[in-house]
C-alpha cells in the first residue's frame, strides 16, 4: 500500500540501527563481474554474516531462481531464504530505508508502526558513472521486500542509497557531500534542497555534512557508512589513520576537524571515537583474474586500493557483527574499540570480509535492518 505525503507528515520516522529489529535481510550474490570465482567466496562470506546476525535475530536471505536451491544449502536452517530477483545483493542500497511511528492507541498502550521509503536508484551513478548498466531489477527490490511483510510504501522519486545516511534516531542525520552533492545523483537538487527532503522523509531536524567519504571508495562515491557512523546519541565513530602519507589521513583529519565544530539536533556537542582502518589493501592479480570482465559492470583492476573500513558494521539485536580483513593489528583493535564503544554488544568478527570488499562494500552495506513492531 503506498502512502501519499512524506513520511514526517504521518509522524514516522527513521529510528536509530540500536534500537530493536524484528529481522535483518540481505541479497544472495551472483555477479561473475562483481564476485570473483562464481561467486563462490563472496558467497561463502555472505553466509558467515547471515549466520552471525542469525545467533540475535532472524534473517532473511533473497537469491534469484537460478541461485535459490544454492543459498539454502549452504545457509543455516533458521535463515529464511525466499526468491527474488536482483541485479545485485547490496540490500543496504536497493532495499527500503525502514521508517517508525510510535503513537498511543485508544487504550493508552505505545505501539509502534513500521513503513519503508522506497527510494530511486541509478547503480551509485547512472550510465556514465555506475557500477553496472542495467539496475532495472534493483529498482523493485525495496518494493517487493514490503509487499512480503505487508508495510506501507512511501515512494520517493529522488536518487538515494540508504548507505549514504546514518542518523541517532533524535533527529540527526550524517552524510556525505562527496555523495549526496555528487552530479550524478540528482544534479536538478541544490544542498539546501536535499536537506528538506532528508527532513521530510527521515523525520530528522539536522544535517551533519561531512566534505568526503572513505578514500577509494569510488564505487558509491563516498557513502558514509564507510566513514562514520553513530554509536549512540552524541557519540560517533570515525574512520581514522595514523599515517600521515595515507591519502585517507588528510579526509579523516578533516571529517574530525568537521564533527568537532558540529552539534547535534539536539544541542550537545560530538564524542568521536577514532577507529583505524586496515591496510591499506589492494585488489591482487590473482583476484581481479577471477572476474569476468564483460563491459557491463565498472572493471575492477589489480593494484586499486580497497575502500576497507570497520565503521561499515552491522548492528544487531545484542550484538555487533563487524569485518575482519586478516590484517591482525588493526583487527583485533577494531572488536577492542567497538567492544568499548557496545559494552551491552557481544561484538563477532567475520574472518573473510576481504571477499566483499572486493565487490565495493562490506557487512553494513549487505545487511537491512527491519524495525520491531511495539
Amino acid at each position: 500500500m503506498d502512502l501519499e505525503g512524506t513520511p514526517a507528515l504521518h509522524r514516522y520516522h527513521m529510528p536509530a540501527e540500536w534500537e530493536p529489529h524484528s529481522q535483518c535481510w540481505m541479497g544472495w550474490p551472483e555477479r561473475p563481474d562483481n564476485w570473483r570465482d562464481n561467486a563462490v567466496h563472496g558467497q561463502h562470506v555472505f553466509s558467515k554474516v547471515a549466520s552471525a546476525i542469525s545467533k540475535f535475530e532472524p534473517v532473511t536471505v533473497c537469491a534469484s531462481a537460478a541461485q535459490w536451491a544454492n543459498a539454502r544449502s549452504q545457509l543455516p536452517q533458521n535463515i529464511r531464504v525466499i526468491e527474488m530477483s536482483m541485479n545485485d545483493s547490496w540490500f543496504r542500497d536497493t532495499g527500503p530505508t525502514f521508517v517508525v511511528n510510535k503513537s498511543k492507541s485508544t487504550s493508552g498502550i505505545l505501539e509502534q508502526k513500521v513503513a519503508g521509503i522506497d527510494w530511486n536508484f541509478n547503480s551509485w551513478g547512472g550510465i556514465d558513472d555506475g557500477c553496472y548498466k542495467d539496475w532495472s531489477l534493483d529498482l523493485l527490490v525495496a518494493r517487493k521486500i514490503l509487499a512480503i511483510e505487508r508495510l506501507p510504501r512511501f515512494p520517493q522519486s529522488i536518487i538515494l542509497e540508504g548507505g549514504s545516511i546514518h542518523v541517532d534516531g533524535e533527529g540527526t542525520c550524517l552524510t556525505t557531500e562527496e555523495c549526496l552533492l555528487n552530479k550524478n545523483r540528482n544534479p536538478h537538487l541544490t544542498k539546501e534542497q536535499i536537506e528538506d527532503e532528508l527532513k521530510a522523509y527521515l523525520g530528522i531536524k539536522k544535517v551533519i555534512w561531512l566534505p568526503r567519504g572513505l578514500f577509494g571508495d569510488d564505487d558509491t562515491n563516498g557513502h558514509i557508512d564507510n566513514m562514520c557512523c553513530f554509536v549512540k546519541p552524541g557519540v560517533v565513530l570515525l574512520s581514522w589513520t595514523d599515517d600521515e602519507s595515507d591519502p585517507q589521513y588528510e579526509r579523516s583529519v578533516e571529517a574530525f576537524s568537521v564533527l568537532s565544530n558540529a552539534t547535534d539536533a539536539n544541542g550537545r556537542k560530538l564524542q568521536i571515537i577514532k577507529l583505524h582502518v586496515p591496510g591499506p589493501l589492494y585488489m591482487t592479480d590473482e583476484e581481479a583474474a577471477g572476474l569476468i570482465q564483460d563491459g557491463e559492470a565498472k572493471p575492477r583492476l589489480p593494484g586499486t586500493r580497497l575502500a576497507a573500513s570497520y565503521v561499515n558494521f552491522y548492528i544487531a539485536n545484542g550484538g555487533i557483527i563487524t569485518p575482519q580483513f586478516g590484517d591482525k593489528k588493526w583487527d583485533e583493535e577494531a572488536i577492542r574499540v567497538l567492544s568499548l564503544a557496545f559494552p551491552d554488544h557481544e561484538v563477532v568478527g567475520v574472518e573473510g570480509a576481504r571477499e566483499i570488499v572486493l565487490g565495493g562494500g562490506n557487512v553494513h552495506c549487505i545487511t537491512q535492518q527491519q524495525p520491531a513492531f511495539a
